[in-house]
This record gives structure tokens, C-alpha cells and sequence, in this order.
């Protein structure tokens, strides 16, 4: 009785380190996916930025941040996109998890966490199969500002209002959680 008992213990111990190992990993290798990601949608804004600012920048954002996300989505097979509390496109809403997962962020950043560094993983099932979530979060910057800051251009606001009727998005300070990058990976 007592060698089962320990060899149950053994095998549960080394069933959790390598959910940990497997976690861990899993968790780099969405950092990179991320990083993959916001680099080709930063480029694509800082492009338009050049071209015409602003409006041009948001005319940007809305014709190639979801091809983008598509893209990398189906190079890995995994949901790639972006969502926030206060979203800019209602098709960024967070869904129930997203969204207690962006409160946290939240306080974890008014406790004085680094927001470039809050990030939150978890195995999760979803209508009977498992998936692995992951999100980033996405800092204010200063260069966020001009988009999505509490003082806009007027040709920026008519633009928005007009490609975004529901929009969230704006008043930001330098420092505040953006929103965050997510990413679900199906396990089964």
C-alpha cells in the first residue's frame, strides 16, 4: 500500500512539472507569436503615419490590423487578435474570460506592476474541449496617443466617428493598459 501510494505520488508530481514545462513553453512561444505580430501591425501604422498621420494611420488599421491577425492566425493554427475594455471595433469585444482577465490587469498595473511585462496563461475548457489562452498587455505609448489619447485632431475624430460609430478607444494616458494581444490554442 504505501509503494502505490508513493508511486502515485511520483506520478503526479512529474504529471505537474511537465504541465509546467508544457505551460512554459507554450507561453514562449505565444510571447514570440505577439511580438510577430505587433511588430507587422506596428510597421503597417508607422507606414501610414508617414504617408498622411493620423487618418491616414486609422484608415491603416482599419483595412490591415485583421488580415494581419488572420494571417499569423492561420500560419499557426491559432485565434490571434487583439481586444480591450474599451474597445475601439466591437468586434474586439473580450469575451468572459478575456474580460476578467483585463480587470486583473488592471489592478495588477495600479499595484505597480510593469505593464510591459503583465501577462496571464492558463489551460482552459471551452464547450468540452481544451484549449491553452494567453494575453499580453498592450501599454499606452506616446505614439498610441495621437489615436487614441484624450486630445485628437478634429479630422481624426470625424474620421473615427465615421470607420468606428461605437468607439471606446480614446482617452487614454501615457502608462494605461491599451487593451492586450490574445491568443487560444486548441489542445485537442
Amino acid at each position: 500500500m504505501k509503494k502505490q501510494f508513493i508511486l502515485f505520488g511520483i506520478i503526479l508530481f512529474t504529471s505537474a512539472a511537465s504541465l509546467a514545462i508544457t505551460l512554459d513553453e507554450r507561453a514562449a512561444d505565444s510571447r514570440k507569436v505577439i511580438k510577430e505580430f505587433a511588430g507587422q501591425l506596428k510597421g503597417k501604422l508607422q507606414e501610414g503615419m508617414k504617408k498622411g498621420g493620423p487618418v491616414n494611420a486609422v484608415n491603416v488599421c482599419k483595412t490591415e490590423a485583421d488580415g494581419i491577425a488572420q494571417k499569423i492566425s492561420t500560419k499557426y493554427g491559432w485565434e490571434i487578435s487583439r481586444t480591450s475594455l474599451k474597445t475601439r471595433n466591437a468586434d474586439n469585444a473580450p469575451d468572459k474570460w478575456e474580460k476578467n482577465i483585463l480587470e486583473d490587469f488592471e489592478k495588477r498595473k495600479d499595484a505597480g506592476e510593469d505593464p510591459t511585462k503583465i501577462e496571464h496563461f492558463k489551460i482552459v475548457n471551452r464547450l468540452g474541449k481544451r484549449y491553452f489562452r494567453y494575453m499580453k498587455a498592450i501599454p499606452t505609448g506616446g505614439v498610441c496617443l495621437s489615436c487614441h489619447g484624450e486630445k485628437l485632431d478634429p479630422k481624426l475624430t470625424t474620421r473615427l466617428d465615421k470607420l468606428y460609430p461605437e468607439d471606446k478607444a480614446r482617452g487614454f494616458a501615457l502608462g494605461d493598459l491599451r487593451g492586450a494581444f490574445t491568443i487560444t490554442q486548441p489542445l485537442d
